[in-house]
């Protein structure tokens, strides 16, 4: 809070997931603009008290606001949710090929062995590669995990639309993400609303708005430059894309 003092009372600080924020913050005018970064602290992944790691040990947490009673930890998901759900969130969240196999080892664990620490969700993933994962396996599945339980992809493809909606005229938004999964969910929303027609294929007469609820202003991702991955590597898989409203 002392960081943003000398702006007074140009900065509020609102902690609020992206699809509440603006419920939170009662506009009294619309937005001249928007700036979504949608990057993990990296003080929260590499802390073990948060349970993102896949460090020996780590109890199974992921939740980016532990306060949350209405939020279950990585761990009670790995416990309760269908052997379905869970197929469809390390297919859909973490596209990992052996996601079916991958469900059915949780189930099969739980039963005897309820999940606790990242030790319990690396033995079902080497048990179902039948070797030692990569780092890279590992990251995959577990990000899965923690998509799944903040339920990133959904409260950004909902908060995306409430900041659209919420933009003075000529107003721009600008998003960084850093995965695949966010940068398409984004892409496809600037690609969507840049569109004058939306109807279905097929309609006869066009129904839907008409007219292009905007422009896209970034024809692809702009990436880090070299300089500024050095300084910061963490930040060579950001990807920045921009639109402007109509």
């Amino acid at each position: 809070k002392a960081k943003w003092a000398p702006f007074g009372t140009r900065v509020r600080l609102i902690r609020a997931r992206f699809d509440e924020v603006l419920a939170e913050a009662e506009l009294s005018e619309p937005l001249a603009g928007v700036l979504l970064d949608l990057g993990v602290s990296s003080h929260q992944l590499d802390s073990d008290g948060r349970g993102f790691a896949f460090r020996a040990g780590v109890e199974l947490d992921m939740r980016m606001d532990a306060t949350r009673a209405d939020q279950p930890s990585a761990a009670q998901l790995l416990n309760f949710e269908s052997e379905e759900g869970l197929a469809r969130i390390f297919h859909e969240y973490g596209e990992d090929p052996r996601s079916r196999a991958l469900a059915r080892a949780v189930v099969a664990r739980r039963a005897s062995t309820p999940f606790r620490t990242s030790d319990d969700l690396v033995a079902v993933l080497y048990g179902t590669l039948g070797k030692a994962p990569k780092t890279k396996e590992k990251a995959r599945i577990f990000q899965a995990v923690r998509i799944a339980v903040n339920e990133e992809l959904a409260c950004l493809e909902r908060g995306l639309t409430e900041f659209r909606e919420a933009m003075a005229l000529n107003a721009r938004i600008v998003v960084i993400s850093y995965h695949s999964l966010e940068d398409r969910l984004v892409k496809n929303a600037f690609r969507d609303w840049s569109r004058s027609c939306i109807c279905p294929p097929g309609m006869p007469v066009c129904t839907c708005r008409g007219a292009p609820l905007g422009k896209v202003l970034t024809r692809k991702a702009v990436r880090p430059s070299d300089v500024e991955v050095h300084r910061n590597p963490r930040s060579r898989s950001a990807r920045l894309r921009a639109w402007r409203k109509a």
